[in-house]
């Protein structure tokens, strides 16, 4: 299974690649990419750059523009996607079916992968995209089981990826409306999921208090670690207890199952992180490398160190044993 690593950065895209990276995601530097934030992503020279680099190391380079056109602006699209054909990418990772026409209408050579953005969760809709666009792979949302997977593999036509650590979101991805309405900036149209200019910190006797936009999203009492004021992270009122309604600030890590998620005919492995420092990606692509090339015997000391590398030091596997219905 191919490892798919994440850089919001050239740094962070060098080090994966150094790293033992199969193929390394990146995005442009505008609200084409859903991780549109200051300080990340690529300009086209430095794209360039870095494919160049990926390619004189074997790792393939895919390009996400990940979400969905704004109507009369749809040129900003058409242009990014035209240059990453231009500067070599390997593919482009789409959401918006619009963009995956006009994809496969100008540039019929070039490699398509369906992004989780697009929330193809089941055969009948995977099929339709590999059918109308020739979409080559499908990134699965993170509301799946491994059972659901494996279904799932058997009657789609194209590759299946599927993420195994790092952030995790409960979401319908690509569907996601609570930071629009918290914010006004759309995760899905803008890219920008808790944008930091609608972050604030303030102490409120002993306890620290996270805002987003006029909302509360969490409370921390003196000492407690404060986390990013994501809003499905937050701690709710729920009839006479509070907590996290919707999910525990903590990172998904289904490393431990790679061999089922073989078995059920996933093909590539991604790592969520583009928001990350360089440090954090080298040192989890090189462990799940490691990871990949040991018997699962050995694996246990590799897997312990990703914990360290967790949202709070915790990880949980999510979905992929969901135990509800």
């Amino acid at each position: 299974m191919e490892l798919i690593c994440p850089a919001g950065t050239p740094a962070a895209f060098r080090e994966a690649v150094d790293a033992g990276a199969d193929a390394v995601y990146c995005g442009f530097r505008d609200e084409t990419n859903a991780r549109n934030f200051p300080g990340l992503n690529f300009s086209r020279e430095e794209l360039r750059d870095a494919i160049v680099y990926a390619r004189k190391k074997g790792c393939m380079t895919f390009v996400a523009l990940n979400t969905f056109m704004r109507a009369c602006d749809e040129e900003i699209w058409y242009r990014a996607a035209a240059d990453a054909v231009r500067l070599g990418a390997d593919a482009l990772i789409l959401a918006d079916f619009g963009l995956m026409a006009h994809v496969r209408e100008h540039y019929p050579e070039q490699r398509l992968h369906v992004s989780v953005q697009a929330s193809a969760s089941n055969p009948e809709a995977i099929n339709f995209l590999v059918e109308a666009f020739d979409a080559k792979r499908v990134v699965l949302p993170r509301t799946l089981t491994i059972s659901d997977i494996a279904r799932i593999g058997r009657k789609v036509k194209c590759e299946i990826e599927v993420f195994v650590f790092g952030g995790l979101c409960v979401m319908a991805e690509g569907r996601c409306s609570l930071s629009s309405y918290a914010t006004g900036k759309s995760p899905n149209m803008n890219g920008v999921c808790s944008p930091a200019s609608h972050v604030r910190y303030r102490q409120d006797g002993s306890d620290m208090v996270s805002e987003l936009g006029t909302y509360t999203i969490n409370r921390f009492n003196h000492g407690e670690a404060a986390g990013y004021p994501t809003l499905c992270k937050g701690r709710f009122d729920i009839s006479d207890t509070r907590g996290y309604a919707f999910e525990d600030p903590v990172s998904l890590d289904v490393m431990g199952e790679i061999e089922a998620l073989k078995d059920a005919g996933v093909s590539a492995l991604k790592i969520e992180g583009r928001q990350r420092g360089k440090a954090y990606v080298a040192e989890v692509v090189s462990t799940l490398r490691q990871v990949l090339a040991t018997a699962p015997s050995g694996r246990g000391p590799l897997l312990a160190r990703l914990r360290a590398l967790s949202e709070g030091q915790k990880t949980t596997v999510g979905a992929y044993e969901k135990r509800w219905r």
